[in-house]
């Protein structure tokens, strides 16, 4: 469920599964708010969570996704997810009856949200749960629908191994990332071999450990920076050099640096 505020009263909470209607939207807005996780659960219907300010970190069963400002994630329904959220968060969740809309993803993934898609979501927010479907409501709702089926997928998304000994050695980087540890110094903190190592990771990620462990530092970059960090603060806290080659790897990975990169997704709040 998500943590609803004055854009939708915890009052007005109705589960989206209940309502005969192909889509439900609902606000949320959140100040200052400490880390926050909901645990793992699913919906009947698909969802569409869109940030526009804040940042959110999504985790399926297989999976990591970050969803910065401006960005939505899109998981279908049935699919098992925990969410979690630091500091101040606005966004929006549309939860869509999957046989109304069958053009629409079958796969979870990040979708890098059109103005018109956050437009569609703001304004389909502020319509009544049981809105009326002919008419002006309907075809809104009908054109958040087409949105959403052409808006392009996102990067942000990290294969989360299974295996419990590549598990443990993920567990260890997360909670220190600052650790500089070559693949040889972790494969022998898992008990294996650098080999094996290699081998387990690039069979249940696809990426090298080089190449995981990278994006994986960009995805805690983005949380860091939504948090107020500095670039040389999440820098240091990443364990890199400097703060110009985490600037380097970071305008590599993402086509900008951290400071553009985030200015571009906090300007003003459509409304």
């Amino acid at each position: 469920m998500p943590v609803l505020s004055h854009l939708s009263s915890p009052d007005d909470w109705i589960d989206p599964d209940t309502v005969a209607r192909p889509v439900v939207t609902y606000g949320f807005v959140t100040d200052n708010l400490g880390k926050v996780e909901i645990d793992f659960h699913h919906h009947d219907r698909s969802q569409l969570l869109l940030t526009l300010r804040g940042v959110l970190a999504c985790e399926l069963e297989g999976g990591l996704w970050i969803v910065p400002p401006q960005s939505a994630m899109w998981i279908p329904g049935g699919v098992r997810h925990r969410i979690s959220a630091a500091g101040s968060i606005e966004g929006y969740n549309a939860f869509i009856d999957p046989a109304s809309a069958p053009d629409l993803p079958q796969a979870s993934c990040t979708l890098s949200a059109t103005p018109l898609l956050r437009e569609l979501m703001v304004r389909c927010a502020h319509l009544l749960v049981h809105y009326a479907q002919d008419g002006m409501d309907g075809r809104l709702v009908g054109l958040l629908l087409d949105e959403i089926a052409i808006t392009p997928p996102g990067k942000l998304h990290l294969p989360m191994p299974s295996d419990r000994r590549l598990r443990g050695v993920v567990d260890m980087i997360m909670a220190d990332p600052a650790d500089r540890g070559t693949m040889a110094d972790w494969a022998a903190r898992a008990g294996l071999s650098e080999r094996t190592l290699a081998r387990l990771i690039g069979r249940e990620t696809g990426m090298s450990f080089g190449r995981w462990r990278q994006q994986l530092k960009i995805m805690l970059a983005l949380q860091l920076l939504a948090k107020g960090s500095t670039i040389q603060q999440v820098s240091d806290q990443l364990g890199y050099e400097s703060a110009g080659s985490f600037v380097t790897m970071f305008r590599k990975m993402l086509g900008a640096p951290p400071g553009r990169y985030m200015a571009a997704r906090t300007r003003a709040v459509p409304g």
